[in-house]
């Protein structure tokens, strides 16, 4: 047999895991576009459900469901998810690449609330006490504007009537990995979000020397433009194989 016949029949590498992270005000039913088009092109995917109860004991709650998973693993975070993706993924050999969708990128030693004090104006915001500290969510009246420009009003307001609250150590726990120091990284970049300003999204992704694609979206571009985020997700998992 010829060399070109052996290595046209040699079989392919099994694809990855894609393991999506949400983020703050969202759950995990805010992937169910990108998941019908990654399992549609051969991807095994898994949304794990974030507690949004803190940067530290969130980060300890992925990598608990990263090591159950065999084989390699695209690690994907939205929002506040890419600081836990970014601290978890320093656990799991596995994990292969990193991809944030309008996603935190903290240094370590920085907190998410170090991050989001640069975006302007700030996301309205309503406390509620819980046993635990204290939970915030986004103003219902606003949350369209804040969270997702780009989406129908009806299904905008579904998304602020089913969003999940975040506790405030979720912004005030400090980073203590840098996965994308030793990972390779993506970052898609929303040019009309106004949960965490464009500009800042480039200097986190610049930082972090991510590769950087960007779309014209709001901050709930997996809703809105799920196509672009599965291609740039699927660009981060053929650099695995």
């Amino acid at each position: 047999m010829a060399t070109g016949e052996a290595s046209s029949s040699a079989p392919s590498s099994p694809k990855p895991t894609v393991v999506l992270v949400h983020g703050a005000w969202a759950d995990s039913s805010s992937w169910s576009l990108v998941m019908e088009r990654l399992r549609k092109d051969g991807y095994p995917v898994r949304a794990i459900a974030n507690p949004l109860q803190g940067l530290t004991s969130d980060t300890a709650y992925v990598s608990s469901y990263l090591s159950e998973i065999d084989g390699p693993v695209v690690l994907v975070g939205h929002s506040y998810g890419g600081a836990v993706i970014t601290n978890s993924a320093a656990s799991d050999p596995d994990v292969k690449a990193l991809v944030y969708i309008a996603g935190f990128i903290p240094a370590k030693g920085e907190t998410v609330g170090d991050l989001a004090a640069k975006s302007s104006p700030s996301i309205p915001l309503i406390p509620t006490a819980v046993p635990d500290g204290t939970d915030v969510s986004i103003d219902p009246d606003h949350f369209r504007d804040a969270f997702a420009g780009d989406v129908d009003k009806t299904t905008a307001a579904d998304l602020a009537a089913v969003q999940r609250p975040a506790n405030t150590k979720a912004v005030s726990d400090a980073s203590v990995q840098e996965a994308f120091r030793s990972i390779p990284s993506w970052s898609l970049i929303t040019g009309q979000d106004h949960a965490i300003a464009p500009n800042v999204q480039r200097f986190m992704s610049k930082r972090a020397g991510a590769r950087i694609e960007e779309v014209n979206a709001s901050h709930a571009v997996m809703i809105s433009r799920p196509g672009a985020v599965t291609q740039v997700i699927e660009d981060a998992a053929r650099s695995t194989r």
